[in-house]
């Protein structure tokens, strides 16, 4: 069972080790996970209580709260921390370096070194929180960052304070570290500051889409309508949105039509239209027109509460790449100390004297920085993740992120992911003997309990010819073969030409073109006819290919398909290999075959057969609009339908594990060059040295550029067509007509008008102002104004009047 709670206190990935390390240790804890940017620790338990993994992170040195809770930023309250720092750092540094620099001081260096000391004290105040949770961390054996800001300003403190009470009591001036130790706890103040805004911003993926849902929702209770906060809205009732409101929960349209924004669940920019017997989902947003909805799922059962805990789950996830950075990281902060103190003693040995010496050993304890390490992936996968939410791509975990990214095969199914899935009847090819009415009359029976694509389009050619299926029994579907039943004491086959072979027909069946998909149909062993259906090829299928191709994949298509048909569509689209008449247990035999062979492998289908196939594949990837079971069998869902988003969430991934290894080697880097620079490797032979305060600057710069390199994921943009808009002018064969149209409030009514018209046969180009609420549409031929206003207001739309130009 997985548990979630918040944890207060932590500050950098020594401290998530922490806590991971003793939750673990308790007996039934099978997984134990801290997501640091968003102070959450998620666990998978059996049989343990709360107050047992609350009572292991308290005596961990931190607090934690069952349940996710909005914490304050902590930047806020950083931030005044910081400004009274900076204000006092100033006088200090004048009163400890004025002098060096030749400005005035009268006063005496006994008497200077009290004035310091009288600063330093309110910087240390204000900034007790290193040393409130650092020492505590030292003293039970796992320190954190805290610890060695702790030890490097604690160790600056104590030397000054004893050698400020030798020069009142007579000796000879000497230096103090008094500047530096409050120059290390302000500088490392400004770089958490600035380390925690840019973390805050890493989040707002999630903070986005907690935004999109209504804190309230106009429901009818008692025959009236009454206003409630979105917690008391209940299954079954009646909803309530008007243009311009945010749909509050998933439902079924009961009564209105409106045009519907659902870009920040699926991505697409253009609105849909939501009819009577449409499902609508929380988060969208109603642009035009009234509807009333039954409500089907409430609170964290409606999709945007899933897509939420999707992201979540996969920002607290671990990639395998970052095991490295976290085996370092968990023995980082003790190396660092232990080296401080070597470097101590050597400085010594050489005779450096104890004031020497000991600036080194701080120079190395404040530049050293676990959080650089700690930060480099979570970053990433937390703005990644968040980043594909916003495209209408869900990543189920950090392993999957990276995954994907290095896959070189790309696996489609070919119905409804290359295809419209939308197929149609194009031809019918009865047997000798048999009417056209008659194979019609017999297939839409057959079909009609099916929920197969092909038998929804038998049914829906039947109803054009006002043929209504007959009730059937003892009904059957054969998975990758056909379906069968009885009507009227006789039994039917429907499928393909193996099932007929199958189940015993003989006899010749009519010829047929083979370049569609072909439905055979019998009566007992006597051939009925044939049907030819065609799906249509995705618009966006062939540059999906040639997107793969540019990243170096393999494309692979997949389908139970005829192969006349598979080689159609593989024609159309370009891909490069393709395996056609395959049950759902021969898609799976051939992706297993093509990991055997040192494939990664991407497989990206949509319907219930595919859940094998998406199982074994390295990454199963599901087209939204598919059944529920390919989805619980993927690990990245495409909100919306198009193999587009496939290209994407693989280029996005790459994007993310490119961006992790960039901040996991700047992290390596610094502290591989910056700890010796600390130790004084370069004062010998150049009398370069790196005082404390220098130290502690570079140690908040680390953190702060490997947040800020990850920020940058928050601009991907996937590579967009070079689009040629040089429309000629209206010829003497052109004319243009005014269409003024009423209910356009957006930029996407404006798409949807501008769509709409473009469809119309004869009809060159389209200018639609929504200011004016008018479009100006050329035309190559005469199209009637009823045709033009048949285009609009079939989007939901009113023409007022169409007008020649």
């Amino acid at each position: 069972m997985k548990q979630t709670y918040t944890v207060l206190g932590m500050s950098c990935q020594a401290c998530a080790l922490n806590v991971e390390r003793a939750v673990s240790k308790i007996p039934g804890i099978t997984e134990a996970r801290v997501n640091l940017l968003a102070n959450t620790l998620t666990v998978e338990a059996e049989g343990v209580a709360e107050e047992i993994i609350i009572d292991a992170v308290t005596n961990a040195g931190y607090k934690a709260l069952s349940g996710r809770k909005e914490v304050a930023p902590e930047y806020q309250s950083m931030k005044r921390r910081l400004i009274g720092s900076l204000c006092l750092l100033i006088p200090l540094l004048y009163v400890s370096m004025g002098p060096m620099l030749g400005l005035p001081l009268p006063i005496p260096a006994a008497f200077a070194g009290i004035l310091q000391l009288i600063i330093v004290i309110p910087i240390v105040i204000l900034n007790r929180k290193y040393f409130v949770q650092g020492i505590p961390a030292l003293v039970r054996c796992s320190p954190n960052m805290d610890s060695l800001v702790a030890i490097g300003s604690g160790a600056a403190l104590l030397y000054s304070f004893v050698v400020l009470g030798s020069m009142l009591f007579g000796a000879p001036a000497s230096h103090l570290y008094f500047e530096s130790a409050g120059t290390i706890l302000t500088l490392v103040t400004v770089g958490k500051y600035l380390e925690s805004r840019s973390k805050g911003k890493t989040t707002e993926a999630v903070t986005r889409l907690l935004d999109l849902a209504p804190k309230t929702a106009t429901v009818i209770r008692n025959g009236e309508e009454q206003t409630l906060p979105i917690a008391d809205v209940a299954a079954g009732d009646v909803v309530v949105v008007r243009p311009g409101g945010k749909i509050p929960v998933d439902g079924t349209v009961l009564e209105g039509s409106s045009s519907v924004d659902t870009s920040a669940l699926t991505g697409e920019s253009l609105p849909v239209t939501r009819r009577a017997g449409d499902s609508v989902q929380a988060g969208t947003i109603c642009l035009y027109g009234t509807i009333r909805f039954r409500a089907e799922k409430v609170g964290d059962d409606t999709t945007l509460a899933q897509i939420i805990e999707l992201v979540r789950d996969a920002s607290a996830s671990k990639a395998p790449i970052a095991r490295l950075a976290d085996k370092v990281a968990g023995v980082f902060v003790p190396t660092v100390i232990v080296i401080a103190f070597i470097v101590f003693c050597i400085w010594m040995f050489l005779g450096a004297g104890l004031s020497f010496s000991l600036g080194v050993a701080i120079s190395v304890l404040v530049i050293s920085c676990p959080c650089a390490l700690g930060l480099a992936t979570p970053v990433a996968i937390m703005v990644g993740t968040g980043k594909a939410a916003s495209l209408g791509i869900l990543i189920k975990s950090a392993e999957t992120l990276e995954t994907a990214g290095k896959a070189d095969t790309i696996v489609f199914d070919k119905t409804g992911t290359l295809t419209e899935g939308k197929p149609a009847v194009d031809g019918i090819f009865a047997a000798d003997g048999i009417s056209r009415e008659e194979l019609l009359a017999a297939a839409a029976a057959v079909e009609a309990p099916s929920e197969h694509p092909l038998a929804a389009a038998v049914l829906a050619f039947a109803r054009t010819q006002n043929i209504a299926p007959s009730p059937v029994s003892d009904f059957t579907a054969v998975p990758g073969r056909g379906v069968t039943a009885v009507l009227d004491g006789v039994r039917y086959y429907a499928g393909n030409p193996a099932y007929m072979q199958e189940s015993g027909v003989s006899g010749a069946f009519p010829e047929i073109p083979e370049s569609r998909a072909q439905i055979f149909f019998a009566r007992e062993s006597v051939p009925l006819g044939a049907m030819t259906v065609s799906d249509a090829v995705r618009p966006t299928a062939a540059k999906t290919v040639a997107r793969f191709h540019e990243l170096g994949m393999r494309v692979v298509m997949l389908t139970g398909d005829a192969e006349a048909t598979a080689s159609r569509v593989a024609e159309e689209t370009g891909v490069d290999a393709f395996y056609a008449d395959l049950l759902p247990a021969d898609k799976e035999a051939a992706i297993r075959k093509m990991q055997a062979e040192g494939h990664r492998v991407i497989m990206a289908g949509d319907g219930i057969n595919d859940a094998p196939s998406l199982a074994r594949a390295d990454i199963g990837m599901a087209i939204g609009a598919g059944a529920d079971i390919a989805l619980e069998s993927a690990d990245i869902i495409l909100m919306n339908s198009d193999p587009m988003a496939a290209a994407t969430a693989v280029r996005l991934s790459r994007a993310t594990i490119r961006n992790v290894k960039q901040n996991l080697f700047w992290a390596f880097i610094y502290n591989a060059v910056g700890i010796p620079l600390a130790a004084g490797i370069l004062y010998a032979p150049f009398g370069i040295l790196l005082s404390p305060g220098i130290a502690a600057l570079a140690m908040s710069c680390s953190s702060v550029c490997v947040v800020s390199n990850a920020l940058r994921l928050r601009f991907f943009k996937e590579p967009t067509e070079e689009i040629e808009n040089n429309p000629e002018p209206a010829g003497e064969d052109t004319m243009q007509k005014i269409i003024c149209v009423e209910g356009m409030m957006c930029k996407h009514c404006v798409k949807a008008v501008t769509n709409a018209l473009q469809a119309v046969d004869g009809v060159e180009a389209v200018d639609v102002s929504l200011d004016e609420k008018k479009a100006v549409v050329t035309l190559t031929k005469e199209v009637s104004d009823a045709d033009l206003k048949a285009a609009v207001e079939a989007e939901d739309f009113t023409v007022a009047a169409v007008e020649s130009a």
